[in-house]
């Protein structure tokens, strides 16, 4: 028979820690410093998602990769039930300890499985609302009362944690910022040693980009024909477009449509991997997203690189950029108006060059950088094991 004090020197078992996210593309180009992180605190990590091309990049982490296939983009709730299903047997089988739910599909799977599987600590982390978000309609206004009453209802625990990219989608849900159970953060964070300043290129012309995928929710559409606008005026104006339309999502713009537009200063160059090289080569970062966002990875980008930031007055955007700070602020949807603000910014350099200054000050200093995200992430953990 064991003896107590043999039973003192077992080591304990490690906590266990498991991610769901509906892709792993998305896991890998957001969130490998939280996976560190949570190895760094001595936690178990998993990562359940779809797996395509990205798990060798988790798994470089340290962390295990699962796979579940579960269509981000499908509405069926049959299909989205037979997900939970399937979830809730790995967790169970792991043993988890907190289920940290990322985006919103991953938060009605993974919160669905949670409840299944009896495991009360739980993340919802929301990175935006997306179409629901951007919409203020009738239809808008029951999707978010109807998500609101299922996060805070049967999805719900009394260790369910709330994490949110803006206030502005913590108050949509009903939620106040300032509650012990809701957490803001800076986004995913940015690298500043990987997103660094370089000397801005000589103007004219003024050189703007767009880094993201090819979404009508975007916003490409605009800032294609606030170019052209401006150029009409006289402007010397150039648009990149860096990115690919995403084919799981029914907004994506057809490589066609991309084509067509690259002429008269506009250019698509499809995706790229050197993001950093971008913004070296370029005055502004433009984002004339229509709404839903979290907060926009590539404007904290761009802002790490010091660079001025065009976007709209929408959640998210707004949480990063004031307007004649650290860039423009102009309404979504609002081709003039936005070209009004690159007539501005091509007229006047030293503009580009303080509100560029600005913007890094600002990632520097405002919680937005990866080591203030991960943090305030893990301090949300340590409340959940330590409860």
């Amino acid at each position: 028979m064991e003896s107590p004090s043999a039973r003192e020197n077992l080591p304990t078992p490690m906590r266990s820690l498991v991610f769901v996210v509906t892709e792993d593309w998305f896991f890998a180009s957001h969130f490998l410093p939280m996976a560190r992180a949570a190895l760094a605190m001595g936690l178990s990590v998993t990562v359940v998602t779809r797996v395509r091309a990205h798990r060798a990049a988790i798994e470089a982490t340290g962390a295990r990769v699962v796979a579940l296939e579960a269509e981000r983009a499908s509405l069926n709730p049959m299909a989205a039930g037979y997900a939970a299903g399937q979830l809730a047997a790995i967790l169970k089988a792991l043993r988890a300890d907190i289920v940290h739910c990322i985006a919103l599909r991953g938060i009605l799977v993974g919160g669905t499985a949670a409840a299944m599987a009896g495991i009360p600590a739980r993340v919802y982390a929301l990175t935006g609302l997306g179409l629901m978000g951007a919409r203020s309609d009738r239809v808008g206004r029951a999707a978010r009362l109807a998500l609101r009453a299922l996060i805070r209802g049967p999805l719900a625990s009394a260790r369910t944690r709330f994490l949110f990219e803006n206030p502005d989608d913590a108050l949509a849900l009903g939620l106040d910022p300032s509650e012990r159970s809701v957490t803001v953060v800076g986004g995913a964070g940015v690298d500043l040693d990987a997103f660094a300043p370089r000397p801005l290129p000589a103007m004219p012309p003024l050189r703007v980009a767009i880094v993201a995928r090819m979404l009508w929710s975007k916003g490409v559409d605009v800032a294609v024909e606030a170019v052209r606008l401006a150029r009409s005026r006289g402007a010397p104006v150039e648009l990149s477009l860096y990115g690919a339309p995403d084919p799981s999502n029914r907004r994506a713009i057809a490589e066609s449509t991309l084509r067509n537009w690259s002429h008269d200063g506009v250019a698509w160059h499809g995706p790229t991997e050197d993001v950093a090289a971008v913004w070296a080569g370029h005055h502004v970062a433009c984002l004339p997203s229509r709404g839903g966002e979290g907060l926009p990875r590539t404007l904290l980008e761009a802002g790490g690189c010091g660079r001025a930031l065009v976007t709209t007055d929408v959640p998210g955007c707004r949480s990063l950029v004031r307007d004649g700070v650290e860039g423009l602020l102009v309404p979504p949807g609002d081709a003039p108006a936005l070209a009004n603000a690159l007539v501005r910014l091509s007229g006047d350099p030293a503009l580009v060059a303080a509100l560029g200054a600005a913007a890094r000050a600002r990632i520097e200093s405002g919680g937005f950088t990866e080591a203030a995200v991960t943090d305030r992430v893990c301090a949300v953990w340590r409340d959940l094991l330590e409860a």
